[in-house]
């Protein structure tokens, strides 16, 4: 059904459209009278704006705000750079479920510039090339040998901990004078733990790398193009065409058999192939003719971030568009800066950087998170932007607070209603899961995030791991009050932790572990909450004894006393074991033996196939046919 062009006035949904608007992630509620409504917050609207604009400000893909907008009717207007009004971008966003408020100063924000109309007169710009696989595949060796420095030596384990960005020149090889170009390589973790590193290195990245892997490109999208490096040729044994043939069945199709994707066997360690893989590298970026502006403001990617003695929070800037220059104002995020200084990939002092190049930043005023975009802007325009961002940050975790706080009311009051008191109620097991809260300390913020997204959720529905913050640098005293506080554990990853500091945790109770290996960090918090889970507890059959007869015993005073006459039959029958008697399969007593004898004479333990009498402490009912059973009692730690 074609849908009607959308004006001011009509501001409900059609019956046919509600279904189409649950793809858009947005969370939403309905008010009865056909219209969805953001169950969170008002947006602000300025009273102009571009359809790009506008997306961004719902935190919605553009693609699918013009797919909407062409369903009302509006195909002429869905262009990215077209002008909307306020009154039909308020229409917009109420029939994508928004509340929305038209103000120019609570909607100010810096947007990266719109694409360039015109790109094929752009001046081209180094490729962005990532390199993925998994743990131990070679991938940081493989670049070691491209810029001629060691940094698997110094990975903790000989893992890349951290995303690496640098640039090395290379030669073109189409171009006869030799000059020299760059490409800028992505180094990735591989561990499935930074699996969120190596997602914010494929947006940002124009051709990736796969070494020796078949599916982790598979989710990142047609776009980008695909180069598949076989790794280790050097060891004997290394069979090239069973990687090949693996990858065609899970549908990589490689050059050689009909499809589109290079494959160059290489050696990481011996250098074998790195020429050819660079030619490769170097002709599908030509062929992609990458252009972007090397003039205007600068707009980036924090590819990693963290604070450096002497400098303050410095950042790994990937920039896309534009050029930076020492004293530009940037945001980033929740983060401002001015640019007081910037490094290569080398450590080179750098006045300028253009498109391609990733450098080192510092002059933040505070920590900018991995993965956010970096904007250039005037300084009043920055600090208007900071504050509305601030101000809506505020208003998300205010809402967050509320929902909570009304959730927890309501089970109140439910709890009321079925008599149940809330002191009872938060002791059941209806209040939720028992939570090891965790507080992260990280050498840089994008080992935080991955280690974050690794730790929380350990568990189920009896005991699970919460991290409750994440932050950068090492551990000092107030995070151990912090902990303290919270009642939570601290974890430091490749941070030290002073003397004074584990003292000062000690007196305070508060768990400290710490690594610069994410296993173990891992393992260690698995172990945590292992010891919360209850115990599983078994019993193990030692011994087995056939009750044969009863017999009485003429005891002093005129006391007698019942014991059976029995035979084992498996295993070992001991004194100090538990005991329990079997009647008809179901155990009718559990104690422990007070006489067990073989001819009148004492004994403790009696083997297979012996007879002996014996008799409980506080038990005398036995019966002929009874079975007397040995066992111990094991503790088993929970299973997650």
């Amino acid at each position: 059904m074609h849908a009607a062009k959308i004006k001011p006035g009509n501001r409900k949904l059609s019956r046919f459209q509600v279904p189409h608007l649950m793809a858009c992630g947005c969370q939403h509620r309905s008010n009865g009278r056909g219209l969805l409504l953001n169950s969170h917050f008002a947006i602000f609207i300025p009273s102009t704006l571009t359809v790009a604009t506008l997306a961004k400000l719902m935190n919605m893909k553009l693609e699918y705000l013009q797919m909407r907008m062409r369903r009302v009717g509006m195909t002429e207007e869905a262009n990215y750079d077209h002008i909307l009004t306020s009154d039909y971008a308020v229409l917009l966003a109420e029939e994508l479920g928004f509340k929305s408020i038209v103000d120019d100063e609570a909607s100010f924000d810096i947007y990266a510039p719109p694409p360039h109309p015109n790109p094929s007169c752009l001046p081209s710009r180094p490729p962005i090339i990532t390199i993925m696989g998994h743990v131990d595949h070679g991938k940081t060796t493989l670049l070691d040998n491209l810029r001629s420095a060691s940094v698997a030596k110094g990975e903790a384990g000989g893992i890349t901990q951290h995303i690496g960005a640098f640039s090395v020149p290379v030669k073109s090889q189409n171009l006869d004078d030799g000059s020299i170009k760059s490409i800028t390589f992505l180094d990735t973790p591989g561990h499935a733990a930074f699996s969120a590193m190596r997602a914010r290195g494929a947006d940002v990245t124009d051709i990736v790398v796969l070494v020796e892997v078949i599916n982790l490109i598979q989710k990142e999208g047609a776009q980008i193009s695909m180069v598949v490096a076989i790794n280790k040729m050097d060891k004997p044994g290394s069979d090239a065409e069973s990687v090949k043939l693996a990858l065609m069945s899970e549908g990589v199709q490689l050059e050689e058999f009909g499809g589109d994707v290079p494959a160059v066997l290489v050696s990481g360690l011996t250098g074998e192939g790195l020429v050819e893989l660079v030619e490769t590298l170097s002709a599908v970026a030509e062929m992609q003719d990458l252009r972007a502006e090397q003039t205007g403001p600068a707009q980036g990617h924090v590819i990693e971030s963290n604070v450096l003695k002497g400098l303050g929070p410095v950042a790994t800037v990937l920039i896309e568009r534009g050029c930076l220059r020492t004293g530009s104002s940037i945001i980033s995020g929740l983060a401002q800066g001015k640019v007081r200084r910037m490094t290569d990939s080398n450590g080179k002092t750098v006045s300028t950087a253009l498109p391609g190049m990733a450098i080192t930043v510092s002059g933040w005023k505070t920590l900018p998170k991995a993965g956010d975009e970096v904007l250039e802007g005037s300084e009043p325009d920055i600090k208007k932007a900071l504050a509305n961002r601030i101000r809506k940050a505020e208003a998300e975790a205010l809402h967050e607070d509320i929902d909570a706080i009304n959730s927890a009311r309501r089970h109140d009051r439910e709890s009321r209603l079925e008599g149940v008191e809330p002191s009872v109620l938060e002791d059941a097991t209806a209040s939720g899961p028992t939570e090891l809260k965790l507080m992260i300390k990280a050498d840089v913020s994008g080992s935080g995030e991955a280690l974050e997204g690794a730790l929380n959720g350990i568990g189920n529905n009896v005991a699970v791991s919460k991290v409750i913050s994440t932050g950068v640098g090492d551990i000092t005293e107030s995070d151990v009050m912090m902990a303290k506080a919270a009642n939570a554990t601290l974890l430091g990853f490749s941070v030290s932790v002073p003397r004074s500091i584990m003292s000062i945790a000690a007196r305070n109770d508060v768990p400290i572990a710490t690594s610069d290996i994410i296993y173990r960090l891992v393992e260690d918090v698995r172990s945590r909450i292992i010891a919360l889970l209850p115990t599983i507890k078994e019993t193990k059959v030692t011994g087995e004894a056939d009750v044969l007869q009863i017999f009485e015993i003429q005891l002093k005073g005129h006391q007698t006393m019942k014991v059976a006459g029995c035979r084992v039959i498996n295993g070992l029958v001991q004194k100090n074991k538990f005991a329990r008697v079997v009647r008809s399969g179901q155990i009718i007593h559990e104690g422990s033996l007070d006489t067990m004898r073989q001819l009148k004479k004492d004994v403790t333990e009696v083997r297979k196939g012996t007879e002996c009498g014996l008799s409980f402490k506080d038990f005398s009912d036995l019966q002929a046919g009874d079975m007397i059973q040995m066992y111990d009692k094991i503790e088993k730690p929970g299973v997650i």
